[in-house]
């Protein structure tokens, strides 16, 4: 949920922001870096948090959703990816640790390679999960 401190430990963000437009609606800005000679790809979406408590447990919920913002039009030599959703259920463990449950959507457009969807598959994938979980670790000593 914290933009800035995703920025400091996540290599792929080239630019991550949130903005409230006239309506009062709150959307987030990333784009992310691909490898070259790939052209990089943005999203522009909502997302919303929500804390339950479930029998005593402490749950919490993100959701983000791809949204279409007139005021946040496509850049040139970017790919908006158009088609992006994501579930993340976080559940205390009951000690010093968590369990964690991700659905992850997105359409990225364009011509993704072979070798590239292989290697996200086998190695990018894993890699960010582990850069993941060393931020989380290191989060309350950050902030």
């Amino acid at each position: 949920m914290d933009l800035d401190y995703r920025k400091q430990w996540d290599q792929y963000v080239k630019e991550l922001y949130e903005k409230t437009y006239d309506d009062g609606k709150k959307v987030i800005y990333w784009e992310v870096k691909y490898p070259f000679p790939l052209s990089n790809r943005d999203y522009v979406y909502v997302r919303e948090r929500r804390e339950m408590d479930v029998s005593g447990r402490k749950v919490w919920i993100v959701l983000a959703k791809s949204v279409c913002v007139p005021q946040c039009p496509e850049k040139p030599g970017i790919i908006r990816v158009k088609s992006y959703e994501q579930t993340l259920v976080i559940e205390s463990d009951g000690e010093s640790g968590s369990k964690v449950y991700m659905y992850y959507f997105d359409n990225p457009g364009g011509m993704i390679p072979s070798w590239l969807v292989n290697w996200a598959a086998k190695s990018g994938v894993p890699a960010f999960l582990k850069d993941m979980q060393k931020a989380c670790l290191a989060y309350h000593k950050e902030t």
